[in-house]
């Protein structure tokens, strides 16, 4: 089945709609094959990253599924040593890096960095993180983590806990889960960590329960899925404001024992201190799991940006 992906850009998952999304998954899926082996659907072309930010599992996986679907990769992960030091504009760098690639991979720190590239690449942009906006390749990873550990994406109950202000994944998951019907959404954060009004708002019009709370407890005993992010430091001008907030939600084997038998707790990763190791040891956290299927998401958008094919 081809719905018209070959050479389009993935910036936002807003730009999706839900029969695309159900596409991806479902290549997803069959890309479990070669994750184990490989694959020469993407022989002769090349990936380049463009990382504008540090990354560990996002560039790992993308290069990873690249290097699985035959294909090969060109990048960089440190500004400071390509031409955005001498002062390059990054229209130029995007234009200048599409002359020797297939599709480029970019994370970067500014807002409306990732539409900015799209509008002058002759070749397909995957945002890979555009400052606090959004995130789409995380949220395609975590719709396919849900219905692969409970079945199903709709009529669930989802808490998202921790920083969703900043947090991009947050942002792009939130859009997402709003596609499918029957979504009931619990915001759990600290008040200067709320998500900003325009997306709960968003959310709202588009059929999703929105629920903003300050602690997990209220919920903790219905929810099917509970989302932790981490508070983000970087995203802070002040210090002094990311010591306040620091610290606020920690998730311990102890809370655990009062969830559902099939709630899974998910994480986009890195974590500071908001999930206790000993979390790591219950059949309820898969973000783990979580991380190894963006390796399946990332080479199923790979294969169908560049050859529209799914297997």
């Amino acid at each position: 089945m081809s719905l018209g992906f070959k050479g389009r850009h993935i910036i936002s998952i807003t730009d999706l709609m839900r029969e695309e999304i159900d596409h991806i998954l479902n290549v997803s899926s069959k890309m479990e094959e070669f994750s184990e082996s490989s694959s020469e659907i993407l022989k002769g072309k090349i990936l380049a990253t463009a990382f504008f930010e540090p990354s560990t599992r996002t560039k790992l996986s993308f290069e990873s599924a690249m290097f699985k679907l035959g294909g090969h990769v060109i990048g960089f992960s440190d500004p400071q040593k390509v031409s955005v030091a001498k002062g390059e504009c990054l229209a130029d760098t995007i234009r200048t890096i599409a002359n020797y690639a297939d599709i480029i991979v970019l994370r970067h720190p500014k807002e409306g960095s990732a539409k900015l590239a799209a509008e002058v690449s002759p070749i397909p942009i995957i945002n890979a993180g555009s400052g606090q906006q959004e995130h789409p390749t995380q949220a395609l990873l975590d719709l396919y983590t849900i219905r692969s550990e409970l079945g199903r994406i709709e009529s669930l109950k989802i808490a998202m806990l921790g920083d969703l202000k900043y947090g991009r994944t947050t942002h792009s998951l939130a859009y997402a889960l709003a596609k499918y019907p029957n979504i009931e959404l619990f915001l759990v954060s600290h008040p200067m960590l709320r998500m900003q009004k325009e997306v709960s708002e968003k959310l709202k019009e588009n059929g999703v329960k929105v629920k903003e709370l300050e602690t997990i407890d209220s919920v903790i005993k219905e929810i099917d899925v509970l989302y932790v992010t981490r508070v983000q430091e970087e995203r802070f001008v002040d210090p002094a404001e990311f010591e306040k907030v620091r610290g606020t939600y920690r998730l311990d084997s102890r809370l655990i024992e009062k969830t559902k038998d099939k709630m899974i707790i998910m994480h986009p990763l890195p974590r500071l201190d908001e999930i206790q190791f000993d979390v790591d040891k219950t059949p309820k956290a898969v973000y783990f799991k979580q991380a190894k299927n963006g390796l399946l998401v990332r080479m199923a958008l790979l294969s169908l940006l560049l050859t529209d094919k799914t297997t």
